[in-house]
């Protein structure tokens, strides 16, 4: 259900009695993380905070500024949005965010500087920790429900970073050189989503530019897309040091610029505005919005200063056994018996754990649960011992004498432990150094230390689990198929030990699908020969096939697909049925029956792709994402799971027709447990939308031919032109119709044989629109 916020509190939205210079003051941070107040005016402050998955609290009291960003008090460290993807558990992240805003009330913060939403385009995006997926409807399931969370508690979202922030080489100045429809597919699709489903408060531009304007500029993207055609009705805020003309980003429709300048710039704005430069009405709109952020933010019921944090972090821990992905379990390796055995714990990140990335985002937490630990607790009469492995680069006291050892005595010590052990959890992953906000990494490798470790244990004991902890994708192959079992662990935030261990010793049933695919090589990544650009422009160059889209159509193996991830159970999917809605018949209900065939209760994520349809005029993927659900059953429990999928859940953003188009045709409907995993499928026809294209002599006759109006029209023509008795015309011939096909209307009209001669152009497209307008529809 759409949540529908409280009006902004009644009041002057834009007192007269402001000066000209407490104006130019509401537009830009009184300090690093606070906006300015007029007191006399009656317009408070608002307090912001990082987030997303946490907050990261100042250790005194005042604006939240810090040039530290380790430097910060407690608070709940949840599951980062790398981990929360692979719950696809919607709900899930609304009670985080519900968690998040409790903590954010009770300091006294009033917005929370997130979700961040950018589509993962390249595995080697330092900060695609921070992010949900590689798919835009996962994005926007996930980041609408930690918008709703954060501001159904009363907090607001700032909504980021808009747009196309999907790199961190030379994020500052970048410009993001992508076509209309990526653009709109792809990078916008889950923003449009939010704005229009779940109303965020705020929305943050991003420091680079698209197509060679920088976003705090863009006035296309900041009003006549965000607001005029998608109707936010929010604050547009910058990233913190993004703007560069502050007047020229008040023109574009930019609100705050953050952080403050000590007046620098708004004295900028007053000069422009009283040399008439700047239309005070163009300050005036950003006031006003302004003033209602102010006091929609002060409405909040006001928050008691206790913060549950055992309550948060068992939450925390609930969210990190959903997020948690088994990739592979040859022969039941897994899960462990708590009861019996050796199990031999070894790498050094199952002591020094990393559970969140590095940059902005970073928060202490309240308290840190390490998978050794939680793996000695929940064992019973399994014994339970631990070697280091590896030195890890950068890590806490604790491991500083292991990091001292030379790397062959770590591994000869843990190479003795796995031979005399009956299992080996291996933990493997990435140093923080090697992925954080401000740069990107240039490979997605373990590092070498890791991997010949990984070789001499596997060879002294083949029975080995791999546990991974990283912020991004690494690579798995080809050691992926040498071992028996691997565990996607993630960055899982304070309580992941507890997670990893549960699911290991089999206390949870893993349910965790991947929200990215995990590819075989860098090479084989769809961005891989436009990423990260060159000379301050990246070209876009894959379109619309980013992520799985680009891996299908190219037919291209990985090592694990999108949506992949195994359960201690298996599912039976039957009985598919999709039932067209709705006029056109567009809207579709998809149901189907699924079954627990095993003996453990489990939970299954059911996943509906689209494919078609046959004969589109533009490329598409062989399948898309267009809903999911996930169904709890107990063992040979079935249960029957429903996916409504909207009428623009079909579409694909038309540039000729500046707008989302159906296409009509048949089109694949899929039920899958991954991308690569599809159990079912049915075809269903659509009615197509009607054209909005104006046609003339420059469209192609393929184009005359696809209009609803104009191509039966032509036809008629060409069958009237015929001379009664003749052979087939050249329409008959599918050689010469497809030598004809990319010609435009005006070319062919000059053929001596044309059915429509030259004057006979501008009459048929004059009929064409007269038609469409008694149809009602704008041909």
């Amino acid at each position: 259900m759409t949540q529908q916020l409280p009006p902004a509190p009644a009041g002057d939205p834009a007192p007269s009695r402001l000066s000209l210079a407490e104006k130019a003051s509401l537009t830009s941070g009184a300090g690093d993380f606070v906006t300015t107040a007029v007191p006399s005016a009656g317009i408070p402050a608002v307090t912001l905070s990082d987030g997303p998955h946490g907050l990261r609290l100042p250790k005194e009291a005042g604006d939240g500024g810090q040039v530290d960003l380790h430097s910060a008090a407690p608070a709940t460290c949840f599951p980062p949005a790398v981990a929360l993807g692979s719950s696809w558990d919607p709900e899930l992240a609304r009670r985080v965010a519900g968690a998040i805003a409790a903590e954010a009330a009770a300091h006294g913060i009033r917005v929370v500087l997130g979700p961040g939403i950018n589509i993962k385009r390249s595995p080697l995006c330092g900060r695609n920790f921070e992010y949900f997926s590689e798919d835009p409807l996962l994005t926007a399931e996930l980041g609408g429900a930690v918008v709703r969370g954060l501001q159904e508690a009363g907090v607001g979202a700032a909504l980021k970073h808009y747009a196309a922030n999907n790199q961190e080489t030379d994020r500052m100045r970048v410009s993001a050189d992508v076509d209309e429809r990526p653009l709109r597919e792809i990078y916008l699709r889950a923003f449009e989503r939010i704005v229009r489903r779940d109303r965020p408060w705020s929305v943050m531009s991003s420091y680079n530019a698209v197509n060679g304007v920088p976003v705090s500029e863009n006035t296309r993207l900041l009003t006549d897309i965000l607001r005029t055609e998608w109707g936010f009705d929010g604050i547009v805020m910058s990233d913190w040091g993004a703007v560069r003309d502050r007047v020229t980003a008040l023109r574009a429709g930019l609100d705050l610029q953050m952080p403050g300048t000590g007046g620098r710039t708004d004295r900028e704005v007053v000069a422009a505005v009283s040399a008439g430069d700047l239309d005070a009405a163009v300050l005036d709109t950003a006031v006003e919005r302004l003033v209602r952020f102010a006091r929609r933010a002060a409405s909040a019921p006001p928050a008691g200063r206790t913060v549950a944090a055992e309550e948060h972090h068992r939450l925390a821990g609930q969210a990190a056994d959903r997020c948690v992905v088994l990739l592979k379990n040859d022969a039941g390796l897994l899960p462990l018996d708590p009861a019996r055995g050796t199990v031999a714990v070894i790498g050094e990140l199952a002591r020094t754990p990393r559970y969140q990335g590095a940059g902005s985002s970073q928060v202490t937490p309240t308290r840190l649960d390490t998978p050794l630990d939680r793996l000695r607790e929940l064992s019973a009469g399994a014994r339970v011992d631990f070697a280091p492995g590896y030195p890890l680069p950068g890590g806490t006291p604790q491991d500083a004498a292991a990091e001292a050892l030379p790397e062959d005595a770590l591994a000869d010590e843990a190479v003795r432990l796995a031979s005399a052990s009956d299992t080996v959890v291996l933990f493997l992953g990435l140093p923080a150094q090697d992925e954080s906000e401000g740069f990107d990494r240039d490979h997605i490798d373990l590092p070498g230390a890791q991997l010949r470790l990984l070789e001499r244990v596997r060879s002294a004991n083949p029975r080995v689990c791999v546990v991974l902890s990283n912020g991004g994708v690494v690579r798995t192959a080809p050691w992926h198929e040498t071992v028996p079992a691997v565990v996607e662990g993630w960055l899982l935030g304070q309580a992941g030990g507890g997670a990893l261990a549960r699911v290991l010793f089999g206390a949870v049933n893993p349910s965790g699908k991947l929200a990215e695919t995990i590819p075989l090589r860098l090479e084989d990544t769809p961005s891989f020969l436009s990423f990260p650009g060159e000379e301050g422009r990246v070209r876009y160059g894959e379109g619309v096939f980013v992520g799985y889209r680009g891996y299908d159509a190219r037919r291209s193996e990985v090592a694990f697909p999108f949506g992949h991830g195994l359960s201690y159970t298996t599912f039976d999917y039957s009985g598919l049925r999709v039932t067209a809605r709705g006029e056109g018949g567009a809207a579709l209900t998809v149901a189907l029956t699924v079954t627990n065939t095993g003996d453990r209760e489990g939970r299954e994520v059911v996943q509906i792709y689209s494919g078609g349809p046959a004969g589109s005029a533009v490329a598409r993927p062989p399948r898309e994402l267009r809903g999911f659900a996930s169904v709890t059953l107990a063992p040979g429990e079935s249960r029957e799971v429903v996916v409504d999928l909207a009428r623009d859940a079909l579409a694909y953003y038309s540039p000729r027709e500046a707008g989302w188009r159906v296409e009509g045709g048949v089109y694949r409907i899929e039920a899958g447990a991954s991308s690569r995993d599809i159990r079912l499928s049915a075809e269903v026809t659509v009615a197509g939308d009607p054209s909005r294209l104006r046609l003339s002599g420059r469209n192609t006759l393929a184009e005359w031919l696809r209009h609803p109006v104009g191509g039966p029209l032509l036809m008629d023509r060409f069958a009237r032109a015929r001379p009664e008795g003749a052979g087939p015309g050249a329409m008959d011939d599918p050689v010469m119709r497809k030598f004809l096909a990319g010609m435009p209307l005006d070319v062919i009209s000059e053929f001596p044989q044309s059915p429509v001669p030259p004057e006979g152009v501008a009459e048929l497209t004059e009929l064409v629109e007269a038609e469409g307008e008694n149809r009602g529809q704008d041909a």
